[in-house]
């Protein structure tokens, strides 16, 4: 149960920055937290002129088969590692 606390509390400290992350960073945050809530990826890759949408899935895709308690144990490491970089 610590490791779901420790990913809430990641969550909550996340939006503290006072620096807006990069796109790789925000990307990476994004497809950990989805792969550790949701699980795989599902659905087809948006086509279209949607880049922002087909850049989140492709970063998602990449860690299918990766476990949540893995992703989340990463989003937390990830966490850790933009608030040293962006306070």
């Amino acid at each position: 149960m610590e490791l779901k606390e420790n990913f809430a509390g990641a969550q909550v400290k996340i939006k503290q920055l006072t620096e807006k992350p990069d796109n790789q960073d925000l990307l990476k945050l994004y497809s950990l937290y989805k792969q550790a809530t949701e699980g795989d990826v599902q659905g087809e890759r948006p086509g279209g002129f949607d880049f922002a949408a087909i850049a989140k899935f492709n970063a998602w895709e990449r860690l299918k088969g990766t476990s949540k308690e893995k992703a989340m144990e990463d989003y937390i490491a990830t966490v850790d590692a933009m608030l040293e970089k962006y306070d």
